[in-house]
């Protein structure tokens, strides 16, 4: 790391501990509930007709959270919550001075549309973590768990819990009812939690709270009011049981002669989802056989760069909790846990011929997964996790009706422990992880590792009521396999040991292990005032290795990082708020090489009739690459400068958009992207929505990477200018008939075509100049041959090809798309209806983008999945 780097780093530090002095006192509002008289009940109608809300009082006093942050709300709200042995109970009063204008907004669970309410619980009292439960004036229900301080809300989190409201002429009102097992908390005389009550003023878009919060405040969960009151009332051990069936039909093109696509298939399938409580604490998740048919394709993609493409865990299973159990040590996606891992595709290939046939299978079968998670009242989160997938068999079959099974992924074993405690009053954390994959792999599975092992130690520490941090952690891997598997990791594209120009590391054939650190520092200020900063570092070390059950794009990298922000959180007769920010980073690799350093500022403005502004700009005068060439020499790319802007309209009219554009820039004409991105939202009436998604990108490339040859022992690099179009359009809509019964739709056409001209083959990889970095074949040494679709390349011009290069062109196209009926025909029991429909295939990519759209995807058979499948589930 230069000079430089520690410098910034050492200025950040300075300067946040100079201004960090003793916590300032807070003002904590409380509530302090009764319990339900024995004789008497409540009704969940959203009337507040029952005799036993008059035990307890109303508490109101809301003041505005946004957008004039401790004003007056224009809306009065008042709520009273009570309680018996199983159930929490809270009444809520939403005064509208005009009822017939209250937006009650019909949709899916956990939309958030229209006017609506939202308790916060922070039963843990650990000031990181809560329930929130929220009902809109239409009766839709959301729920999410609340984690980070309030900056990660998942809303996978679906606890059974009872709710209604109701409009009259003095606004409208809502009724819950939350089983004290959906809470956890342990075992005390009188119970204190932190509370929150918020409410969505949608006319006006205000949102008004019960404990006041500054918008300079560090987070959200730690700013909470109290409800005391809550005495002698019993941890609930949670006992839950969900068995699901499945019926399923497919249909598709059948193939002429292909005994695995005879255009048909049909299974039946069961599986059981259950939900335990050891303690009150403490939950025990199990699943056998899982099925996720309902759940959302996969977004159209694809890298020409070679590094894996990350995409978001959607399976129920792995989504709850997943709080308890991520690690996000470094930046981006990197993660020692990455849930997507488990039932991946499987890795292995057949020895079929070009005359036969075989059926891959897609994913690999999770025979079983356990999930032990909670949070104790000491403060300790506690997560084990572990899953077992199947061994996987590819079924091949000749012309002559000869059948055989190769196995394709072998049985493996995945196992993940995470732990965190709270202490310094809840100011401060430290934690670890460790995972494990174990494979029972055969001789033809020899590539991949038999065994990979990561630990490591994460730490937190807030001051100055919370508005000043430091937080980092420390990763290790180690993994072990055959000396193949091991020189296979050792040459793929996340850590390229092959580098011919690297001093630092090198391929070992004889080694069956690797072993690899990484981990990150940084300070900041994260609350208090109008100024946020923060600076540190990263590292990844050469051997880290953690995609066996976590996700790393690219190891060997060290990284400083710096930026500073400044907020304007006062409306004015202009704005509603605004921020603007500058961010600075440069990176190392481990031998010392100063590969790229990048400036940006960036703003965001919301206008006072709630239109947005988002733009940004950034320059790149250093980009040196150590995996362009994929196991060739650094390579330098022409300096870069970037820009963005994006605007929409006010999200709560009828019809909302927005608009942007990306557009980069590489000096000499290297490199450029123009990307125009148009979202629509539509709301025509209460209970239907739609929305429309579309980008279209153009990314001409003069030196994309197309292979690597062999020239009398000398490996030659060949590049070339792509020109590359994509567009994609996501296409959804919901149509909600009630609360608990919902159509939704999603579709995405996804098209990327690359034409290659003007190949090249790389001369000076660092050089400055562009001309000089590649050197361009003449029309006398590059031929087509249209026998091979392939180029013929005779460099001396000798009148022999030296070598040949496939043609690189392509045209990949994909269609996607699921249309659901889910009924929640009782609380937590679901009969979902689902037709999918799918196409995957290559196009002429001499074709306009309009042209294959309409043969390929609109003009194509396409593959149909039919399914019904229901749940129920038994609370015992």
């Amino acid at each position: 790391m230069n000079r430089y780097s520690y410098l910034c780093i050492s200025f950040f530090l300075f300067f946040t501990i100079l201004q960090a002095q003793k916590d300032s006192l807070k003002i904590r509002k409380a509530y302090t509930t009764l319990p339900i008289p024995n004789n008497e009940s409540i009704i969940i109608d959203g009337l507040l007709l029952d005799k036993a809300w008059e035990n307890v009082v109303w508490d109101g006093n809301f003041t505005v959270f946004e957008p004039d942050n401790g004003s007056k709300p224009s809306q009065s709200t008042k709520f009273k919550i009570t309680y018996d042995s199983k159930f929490l109970y809270i009444a809520i009063r939403c005064f509208d001075s005009v009822p017939l204008k209250i937006e009650k907004r019909l949709s899916r669970r956990d939309s958030f549309a229209g006017d609506w309410i939202e308790v916060n619980i922070d039963s843990y009292n650990d000031k990181r973590t809560g329930f929130s439960f929220n009902v809109s004036a239409a009766g839709v229900k959301g729920d999410e768990f609340i984690s980070q301080n309030g900056d990660s809300w998942d809303s996978s989190w679906n606890p059974i819990w009872y709710t209604a409201s109701n409009i009259d002429n003095e606004g409208w009102s809502a009724e819950m009812k939350i089983p004290l097992s959906q809470l956890k908390f342990g075992s005390a005389n009188e119970q204190i939690w932190g509370l929150q009550v918020h409410r969505r003023y949608f006319r006006g878009e205000e949102r008004s709270i019960w404990q006041p919060i500054s918008l300079e405040a560090p987070g959200w969960v730690s700013e909470f009011g109290i409800l005391n009151g809550l005495k002698n009332i019993e941890p609930q051990k949670q006992l839950e049981i969900q068995p699901f069936l499945v019926n399923q039909y497919d249909k598709y093109p059948a193939q002429d002669g292909n005994p695995f696509r005879d255009g048909k298939d049909y299974k039946l399938n069961a599986g059981l989802d259950a939900k335990i409580g050891l303690t009150n604490d403490l939950t025990l998740d199990l699943t056998v056989n899982p099925d996720f048919g309902q759940v959302d394709a996969d977004p159209g993609a694809i890298a020409l760069d070679g590094f894996q493409i990350f995409f978001e865990e959607r399976r129920p299973f792995f989504i709850e909790n997943k709080n308890i159990f991520d690690y996000e040590f470094a930046d981006g996606n990197d993660n020692v846990f990455y849930s997507r891992r488990i039932g991946r595709s499987p890795q292995g290939f057949t020895t079929a011929t070009i005359n036969e046939f075989e059926e891959f299978p897609t994913n690999s079968t999770i025979l079983g997964a356990a999930k032990f998670s909670g949070k104790t009242k000491n403060g300790w989160s506690l997560g084990l996790l572990e899953s077992v997938t199947g061994k996987m068999f590819a079924d091949v079959e000749d012309v002559s009706g000869n059948r055989r099974s190769e196995l394709v992924e072998p049985l493996t074993n995945y196992i993940v422990g995470r732990v965190q405690k709270d202490f310094n009053e809840r100011n401060s954390f430290i934690g670890g992880i460790f995972t494990a994959t174990n494979r029972n792999i055969p001789d033809n599975l020899d590539f991949l590792r038999s065994g990979a092992y990561t630990g490591g130690l994460d730490f937190k520490h807030n001051w100055k009521n919370r508005n000043y941090y430091v937080e980092g952690n420390v990763v290790g891997s180690h993994v072990t396999g055959s000396e193949e598997a091991i020189a296979h990791t050792q040459t793929s594209i996340t850590h390229l040991f092959q580098r011919v120009d690297a001093d630092h590391v090198s391929v070992d054939s004889d080694r069956t292990s690797l072993t690899g650190t990484g981990g990150k520092l940084e300070i900041g200020k994260a609350g208090g005032g109008n100024w946020r900063y923060d600076g540190g570092f990263i590292w990844r070390s050469p051997e880290l290795e953690l995609n066996d059950i976590g996700f790393l794009r690219q190891a060997d990298e060290i990284k400083q990082t710096a930026s500073i922000s400044r907020l304007f959180i006062k409306p004015t007769n202009f704005y509603r708020r605004a921020n603007l920010g500058f961010s600075q980073y440069t990176t190392f690799d481990f031998e010392g090489n100063y590969n790229r350093i990048q400036y940006e500022v960036e703003g965001f403005i919301n206008y006072k009739n709630n239109w947005w502004t988002e733009v940004g700009a950034a320059h790149k005068p250093r980009i040196f690459s150590n995996t362009v060439l994929r196991g060739g020499p650094r390579w330098r790319w022409s300096e870069e400068n970037f820009g963005f802007l994006f605007f929409g309209s006010d999200n709560r009219k009828k019809l909302s958009f927005t608009l942007g554009y990306v557009n980069s820039q590489a000096a000499e004409k290297n490199f450029s992207l123009e990307r125009y991105v148009l979202r629509l939202n539509y709301q025509p009436f209460d209970a239907f929505n739609l929305s429309i998604s579309s980008e279209y990108e153009e990314n001409p490339n003069k030196t994309q990477y197309v292979t690597e040859k062999d020239v009398n022992g000398v490996p030659r690099y060949i590049t070339g200018n792509i020109d590359q179009k994509t567009f994609s359009t996501s296409i959804r809509f919901n149509y909600s008939l009630n609360p608990n019964l919902s159509i939704q739709y999603y579709g995405e056409p996804f098209i990327s075509r690359g034409i290659y001209s003007d190949f090249n083959f790389v001369n000076n990889p660092i050089a400055e100049n562009l001309s000089e970095r590649v050197t361009l074949f003449s029309a006398n040494q590059i031929t087509s041959s249209s026998t091979s679709d392939s180029y013929l390349i005779d460099e001396n011009i000798d009148g022999i090809t030296d070598y040949e290069i496939v043609n690189p062109d392509f045209s990949f196209v994909q269609f996607r798309s699921n249309l659901v009926l889910r009924w929640e025909y009782i609380p937590g029991s679901e009969v979902f209806l689902v037709w999918s429909q799918g196409v995957v295939g290559s196009a002429n990519p001499y074709e306009t983008l309009g042209s294959n759209l309409d043969s390929q995807i609109l003009g194509q058979k396409k593959d149909n999945t039919f399914l019904i499948k229901a749940t129920y589930r038994f609370v015992l």
